[in-house]
């Protein structure tokens, strides 16, 4: 389930500005070989990691098929969230009571947040993913769609494979390279990685604690700020400028207070905090304080982001959002129709592939002021029709 984190851009190692991929892939391995020696690797370490690499198409089926973050945030939280989920979610909190005292001691964080995670990422662990990691690792580096992304992910497998920590031929996880629990990609895990259970390693695999200590770390590492929260749901009025909403668009508390967002229950805390109207002013609302910024390092989609910082205050007690009564969405082709219509006018959406993303929710938000409508980033068939 997850994307490509912001730890991805860069490596502990010298790495092309632009990466090389394509071509014959057997050259293509040669040329990683030959960096990796060039990276200060022994002969014998490189031939052991790349003996037996093959490329995989099951991977690139897997990256190509993520139809499942089209779904708006309702439809998403709904299949993502179930009362089996909180339920084991809970018991997994009693279970690991004493991991999680350690991590919101140590680190800060929550342990409604990495419990979200670790659900969402592998069902508290049961299923971790059975793609082979070097092998999926070196074919998303080969698929030219992102090779920078990828290709550095290599080497910190190759350090870990020389620290006798990854076994090439059976280490296994998600198709996208990431292992264990709450899946970490190889750099991850040489920053992150930490020995919770005191048996001298860190096996994010087979051991809860050592993949919620790693989790919380990189958290931690990525910014999180120790002990304040990261979104509560909110109230808001029938009518206000709705531009000012959307992720990256903090102001005060009292701001918001003063134009009429309340908080549904308790009180709000004194943070900086963005308007989150996923499906629209209707639809359900949130304040994201500083903390829900992290959320896009681990993760890039927006729909996953938001669920699982939900998630993770249902763990904690909040109660369910209410879902309100939000405008007709669009269909995935009249998505993929908007996205063209907003790429002509000039707007910068990405590629046109149905998913509302942070570039094309801008380009609503844009046009809808432009338009004179409600400009709450939703795309409606109204929208679509006036464009």
């Amino acid at each position: 389930m997850r994307i490509l984190s912001g730890l991805l851009a860069t490596t502990l190692f010298a790495t092309p500005a632009l990466a090389q991929c394509g071509g014959d892939f057997e050259s293509f391995v040669a040329g990683l070989k030959s960096e990796a020696l060039g990276n200060g690797f022994d002969q014998a370490t490189v031939d052991g990691f790349f003996q037996g690499v093959r490329q995989d198409g099951a991977v690139i089926r897997a990256d190509r098929a993520q139809g499942v973050f089209q779904k708006p945030f309702v439809d998403f939280s709904r299949r993502l969230i179930s009362a089996n989920r909180i339920e084991r979610g809970q018991s997994m909190s009693r279970k690991y009571d004493s991991v999680f005292d350690r991590i919101q001691s140590e680190y800060g964080v929550s342990r409604g947040v990495l419990l979200a995670f670790w659900a969402f990422e592998t069902d508290y662990g049961a299923v971790q993913g059975d793609f082979n990691t070097r092998n999926a690792l070196v074919t998303l580096a080969h698929d030219c769609r992102r090779p920078d992304l990828f290709r550095p992910q290599i080497f910190s497998a190759i350090e870990l494979y020389g620290q006798n920590n990854f076994d090439p031929n059976r280490t296994t996880g998600a198709w996208a390279g990431e292992i264990g629990m709450v899946q970490m990609l190889p750099r991850d895990i040489l920053e992150n990685g930490v020995d919770g259970d005191g048996d001298g390693k860190v096996s994010l695999k087979t051991s809860a604690p050592d993949a919620l200590m790693s989790g919380a770390k990189m958290l931690s590492h990525l910014g999180w700020r120790p002990g304040e929260p990261w979104l509560q749901e909110v109230t808001v009025p029938a009518q206000m400028d709705w531009s000012l909403s959307g992720p990256g668009k903090p102001r005060s508390v009292s701001d918001w207070q003063t134009m009429g967002v309340q908080a549904r229950s308790g009180n709000l805390p004194d943070l900086p905090a963005s308007l989150i109207l996923p499906q629209g002013h209707k639809g359900p609302a949130f304040l994201a304080f500083p903390n829900f910024d992290v959320y896009f390092e681990w993760n890039q989609s927006f729909v996953y982001v938001l669920t699982a910082a939900y998630f993770g205050t249902r763990l904690e007690g909040a109660e369910i959002y209410n879902a309100g009564n939000p405008t007709e969405g669009l269909s995935a082709a009249q998505m993929k129709q908007l996205q063209s219509k907003l790429q002509v006018r000039g707007h910068d959406v990405g590629k046109i592939d149905g998913i509302l993303g942070a570039g094309t929710r801008a380009a609503v938000q844009a046009e809808q002021a432009r338009l004179g409508l409600p400009a709450d980033a939703w795309p409606t068939v109204e929208l679509l029709n006036r464009l």
